[in-house]
């Protein structure tokens, strides 16, 4: 598997791409009927999903996967059961992921399609029906209007018309009643993201010069770096190799064995880190949000909040108690509610579904600040605006 940790080493010191390569060696120890994966691919490296994808695709036992991993879906499934909670549906297409795409599309068309058709149609025999019973209804005022006439032909006459409008009246009611209903398509919930953009920094964003940081057995550096403003750095590297470490001596927060570094003048920090810290204590949601921004109204929070999918029930709970894509919506919501000049990602797809995925790479591409990106989503690699490319192999960095 490529795990390089010693076998006596405590799982709670492996890196999460570590930990995720002790559990998939566990499964490929084992036999049985069924395999069930929960985000498998989350914090694995490129190697880790290669090694997934062949392991997945040699199973011969039935397997179910839960993923946001564009790629590796592409790779590995050949069918593709949908929770659609805007329809309150589930859906199953056949073929693989590339393949859904198109046919959900194609249903989705469809769907709109027949609904305008049945509500035209619908519209068009209520306006026919409307208009006859106007015609009826003028015919009774009429026939009200000539009572004195002794004319019995033209009364019988007028009498008739009106009787030959009220059972049009009604077929048309039945016709009405005969469609068959289609529902219309409810609209589905979209996430509408932007990161709020601080004033400029200045020139040099961070930097450090001969840093080496040590780490028990490992060690990251020594370590010469510069990042300037509007950068748009992607990271990448083997798990374990010091990916996040260098991160918290960029960022200041790892203290350096030797050497300097540090942030420079007017650098305002966004932050994913990996493991969603920020709303990882006891403190309802609402309050760990509010005490990132103190300025906001409790109102306006819970409004952020619910543009992100965290409603009602979710603002009171223990923010620990949310699920890791709750607690990564939440810290999509802090971008979007306090302004930043330096966005730093950290493995920021992994528990995201597609819709928010898409919508941050969107948000990244319009954002003019400073980004320091650590991913292994290929997808998100090939479609993000980048300058600057950065492997970490061993504790040392290598640009390019």
């Amino acid at each position: 598997m490529g795990l390089h940790a010693p076998l006596d080493a405590a799982l709670g010191a492996l890196s999460g791409g570590e930990a995720a390569r002790a559990q998939l060696a566990a499964l490929l120890l084992s036999r049985f009927d069924v395999f069930l994966l929960d985000e498998p691919t989350n914090d694995l490296d490129l190697d880790g999903l290669a090694r997934l994808e062949r392991f997945v695709s040699g199973l011969r036992a039935a397997t179910v996967l839960v993923s946001h991993d564009r790629e590796f879906l592409a790779r590995t499934v050949d069918r593709v059961v949908e929770l659609d909670l805007a329809q309150q549906q589930v859906n199953v297409y056949g073929g693989g992921y590339e393949a859904y795409l198109e046919e959900r599309e194609v249903a989705r068309r469809h769907a709109r399609e027949e609904y305008e058709e049945y509500a035209d149609t619908k519209a068009s025999l209520e306006a026919r029906g409307r208009m006859q019973r106007a015609w009826m209804e003028k015919g009774v005022k009429n026939a009200r209007r000539k009572q004195p006439d002794n004319d019995k032909s033209a009364r019988k006459f007028r009498s008739e018309a009106t009787e030959k409008q009220a059972s049009k009246a009604r077929q048309t009611d039945r016709m009405i009643e005969r469609l068959e209903v289609v529902e219309e398509p409810r609209k589905e919930w979209e996430l509408r993201m932007t990161i709020a953009a601080a004033p400029r920094s200045g020139t040099v964003v961070a930097s450090l010069s001969g840093a080496v940081v040590r780490r028990g057995s490992f060690t990251l550096g020594p370590i010469d770096a510069r990042v300037d403003w509007a950068d748009r750095v992607v990271i990448t590297g083997a798990n374990g190799s010091g990916k996040s470490t260098l991160l918290g001596a960029l960022l200041g927060r790892l203290p350096l064995d030797e050497g300097s570094g540090g942030l420079g003048s007017s650098v305002q920090v966004g932050e994913i880190d990996q493991a969603r810290g920020l709303f990882l204590g006891p403190e309802p949601l609402v309050r760990a949000f509010r005490d990132a921004v103190p300025d906001w109204s409790e109102s306006d929070v819970r409004t952020l909040l619910a543009k992100f999918g965290l409603n009602s029930a979710h603002v009171p709970r223990p923010a620990a108690s949310l699920s890791p894509g709750e607690r990564t919506r939440a810290a999509l919501a802090l971008l979007q509610a306090r302004e930043v000049n330096l966005l730093v990602l950290d493995e920021p797809t992994n528990h995201l579904d597609l819709p928010a995925i898409e919508q941050l790479e969107q948000a990244l591409d319009a954002f003019p600040g400073t980004v320091l990106l650590v991913t292994h989503d290929r997808r998100m690699l090939e479609s993000v605006r980048t300058t600057r490319r950065w492997t970490v192999e061993a504790g040392r960095l290598h640009e390019g």
